[in-house]
């Protein structure tokens, strides 16, 4: 009898599964039951990037991908970075049903040595109005070679030649 109703509990599950799948007007509330739903809804390929080590001095960029797997267009109110670091950029257009989209984030590293670990809020007419996406990472001291200024020849030198 467990059996079967393991299986049952599983085939269930499976399906259920397999209708979010299918970009279905289908989400998973708090309890996670399959309810139907009528909104915009984010699905993002992943919600958080590592850049890993980076030498300090630059910009580095990271472009977050999601479709609207709802059954409205979806309208993205604002997109907010934890601090001034960070710099968001979205598409102010509404995104339709099924259309993929980038929500990119870019952080200045320039004299920011250490770790960081930032978030970029989303607010939308989703079905979850409030969306955190997040970006890491180590910056790094330029080595030496990096740092030393290499002088440049003066014009006034060239002009005595």
């Amino acid at each position: 009898m467990f059996i079967i109703t393991l299986s049952i509990v599983s085939f269930s599950t499976y399906a259920q599964v397999e209708e979010l799948k299918k970009g279905s007007s289908y989400v998973l509330d708090d309890e996670g039951n399959l309810v139907e739903n009528n909104s915009p809804v984010f699905s993002f390929e992943k919600e958080t990037h590592d850049f890993g080590e980076v030498v300090e001095g630059g910009k580095i960029s990271h472009e977050f991908t999601f479709t609207n797997d709802g059954n409205e267009p979806l309208i993205i109110k604002s997109v907010k970075a934890s601090c001034g670091c960070t710099t968001p950029n979205w598409p102010e257009e509404p995104i339709m049903p099924g259309e993929e989209a980038t929500i990119t984030a870019t952080y200045n590293t320039k004299k920011r040595i250490g770790p960081f670990n930032k978030s970029i809020t989303i607010t939308s007419n989703a079905y979850t109005p409030t969306k955190r996406l997040f970006i890491k990472g180590k910056v790094l001291k330029p080595s030496e070679e990096e740092t030393i200024p290499v002088k440049k020849p003066s014009i006034v030198n060239e002009a005595d030649k």
